[in-house]
């Protein structure tokens, strides 16, 4: 398996990725697919080196991707940033969310401008769940029914991992 940053070429299979979860899963609470124009504008807020985008490829296709997003619009919040995996079914059990999240949690701990990386993971999703506490992230909370998916609420868990830097000013 090969983790690279993510390049313009590798969007329409990203899309694709994150629409199948959009129509069939609940680990976004996205209700309709995005679109070829919302995603560019979605890779282009992480061509910033404090908020990457990579992907694993695995037997020569991109088999998912790791995401360090804004966490709010709020300035405050500029020392946090959002983890996001997301795996193509076909390539999941197959080490590709641990390979990403090795690889994106380094990028988190080299970038002098980040104190916490947080997860919003749907309550339930004991694989995502799993994945995380291997990785060190802390469970911090549960807001229950927050979203509605499929017909049903759905409720959030949060996690936390501090990249241990001091940057307070």
């Amino acid at each position: 398996m090969k983790i690279r940053k993510a390049s313009r070429e590798d969007l329409g299979v990203l899309l694709a990725i994150y629409n199948y979860e959009v129509i069939n899963g609940t680990a976004t609470f996205d209700l309709r697919p995005k679109s070829q124009e919302e995603w560019n504008r979605w890779f282009d807020a992480h061509q910033d080196r404090h908020r990457p985008l990579i992907v694993a490829e695995r037997e020569g296709h991109v088999a998912g991707y790791a995401s360090l997003s804004s966490y709010r619009e709020k300035e405050a919040y500029r020392c946090t940033a959002e983890l996001s995996v997301y795996v193509a079914p076909d390539d999941r059990r197959c080490g590709v969310a641990t390979a990403l999240m090795e690889e994106i949690l380094k990028l988190a701990k080299k970038d002098e401008t980040l104190h916490t990386v947080v997860s919003v993971i749907t309550s339930g999703n004991e694989v995502s769940r799993r994945l995380h506490e291997r990785f060190g992230f802390t469970f911090c909370g549960t807001i229950r029914d927050v979203g509605i998916k499929f017909g049903q609420y759905l409720s959030i868990d949060q996690y936390r991992l501090s990249v241990g830097k001091n940057i307070i000013v």
